[in-house]
């Protein structure tokens, strides 16, 4: 097995830590699924095309969602073409001596690749799993957490996360020395251990209990949330990070066979779902989806949500993703928001409509002003997840940052095979900025 950095383990031993927020459901959008690093020989033609095609492979595996995509007719076709669908690339030499290629593929292109092969698309929001993982060693029983020094059990399981793009969490420290829990979690008590953590934001839950016998490793778990729940699943392994990678390949299996979009679906043009707050009159509707439809790459923008002052349209773009962020960051009425310091705005108490042309507008304001919505506080400073999700260093691996989502909002995040986009509308934009309102 190739080996890991350890900023890529810290990365992704930080995406293990972002399920205590509070919340019942907690989507994850997931950054970097199309990005990778490889080690690689040498930076001749042919060593690269080699490091090109194993960075595809591995990026086929994790959007796909399944190992079998690689064993599909026409799969092979796809991999030599691997340069073609790039958008940058650097070769590195590591202080050992070991020469590694960074990479990072269109989201766009491996999509429609995956398309070309018949093969499902997982997209980037994908559901969070609690992870209550007990461990049986040498006849004593002990609960792995978040916090402290990582550990094999918790490094292997980072890393197989971080190979497959699936987020997970532990439990909080403070929980290790819990023997009635650890008990609770090793005879797969799901009700009890539920009670243990009425506040600890996932999707899905999965008591997990590990434990040797002769020369193997066994791990057994139970699924609780998101219709998962059935009895006992088990894999076996000869070390701990190959059973970590066969459990959190299984996993992402059992996601992916939900949620990955059928070939068929995925379509000519792309769209993506942008999430805009501070909409608060049918006229800061019109100008936002004036200016996006004015965008060069942008094809087609159509309304899907609207809950509050929070408006969600699904654009039609063409090209990459990438360009089309590049040209709404032209616009500085358009400020961006990272996920984890979008705030989503409260269930109102009665639903809103949104009007569906300015001639509305007489009518849609005075029901914005009999109900308007509570004042919601975005903090747009940019934290630790932020920069560890934006950075592109050499290290870099998939983490990622939480959907600030309803039940109904993660279920169709779930669907969307892209992340999704956050903004501000701002209608006056700062002086000296050359936009008029």
């Amino acid at each position: 097995m190739a080996r890991v950095s350890r900023a890529a383990v810290r990365a992704a031993v930080l995406l293990m830590g972002l399920a205590f927020l509070g919340a019942p459901a907690q989507a994850v959008t997931v950054s970097g699924l199309y990005s990778v690093e490889v080690p690689v020989d040498g930076s001749s033609s042919a060593q690269l095309q080699q490091g090109y095609a194993e960075g595809l492979r591995r990026v086929l595996v994790r959007v796909s969602g399944s190992r079998d995509v690689l064993a599909r007719d026409g799969v092979q076709s796809v991999l030599a073409e691997a340069e073609s669908l790039l958008l940058s690339y650097q070769f590195l030499r590591g202080d050992d001596g070991g020469n590694r290629l960074q990479m990072s593929f269109g989201a766009v292109g491996v999509n429609r690749a995956l398309a070309s092969i018949d093969a499902p698309v997982w997209g980037a929001n994908r559901p969070l799993t609690l992870a209550w993982i007990a461990v049986e060693e040498r006849g004593s029983r002990r609960l792995i957490t978040e916090g402290g020094e990582p550990d094999q059990w918790q490094s292997a399981f980072a890393q197989a996360a971080s190979e497959r793009g699936l987020p997970i969490a532990l439990p909080p420290e403070n929980l290790r020395g819990d023997r009635e829990l650890l008990s609770e979690i090793w005879g797969q008590f799901v009700g009890r251990v539920r009670s243990s953590a009425p506040d600890t934001s996932h999707d899905v839950m999965a008591l997990v209990r590990v434990s040797q016998s002769g020369g193997q490793w066994r791990a057994g778990w139970v699924f609780d949330g998101m219709a998962m729940e059935g009895g006992e699943e088990s894999v076996t392994a000869p070390n701990p990070r190959a059973l970590a990678q066969a459990v959190i390949d299984r996993w992402a299996d059992r996601y992916a066979g939900r949620y990955a979009v059928a070939a068929g679906e995925v379509g000519d043009l792309p769209q993506v779902d942008i999430v805009v707050q501070g909409i608060q009159s049918v006229e800061d509707y019109g100008k936002v989806t004036g200016i996006l439809e004015g965008f060069t790459p942008v094809q087609a923008v159509g309304a899907s949500r609207v809950k509050g002052d929070q408006l969600t349209l699904r654009v039609t773009f063409s090209g990459e993703l990438d360009q089309l962020k590049e040209y709404v960051a032209l616009d500085p009425r358009f400020i961006p928001l990272d996920a984890g310091s979008f705030v989503p705005e409260p269930e109102p108490e009665s639903s809103e409509s949104l009007p569906e042309s300015p001639e509305t507008q007489g009518e849609a304001d005075s029901a914005s002003e009999a109900e308007a919505a509570p004042e919601t506080r975005v903090e747009s400073g940019a934290g630790a997840m932020d920069n560890a999700a934006s950075g592109q260093t050499a290290d870099a691996e998939p983490v990622s940052g939480d959907l600030p989502l309803d039940s109904e909002g993660a279920e169709q995040a779930f669907e969307s095979l892209y992340q999704l986009l956050y903004y501000r509308w701002q209608p006056s934009p700062a002086i000296g900025n050359g936009v008029e309102e």
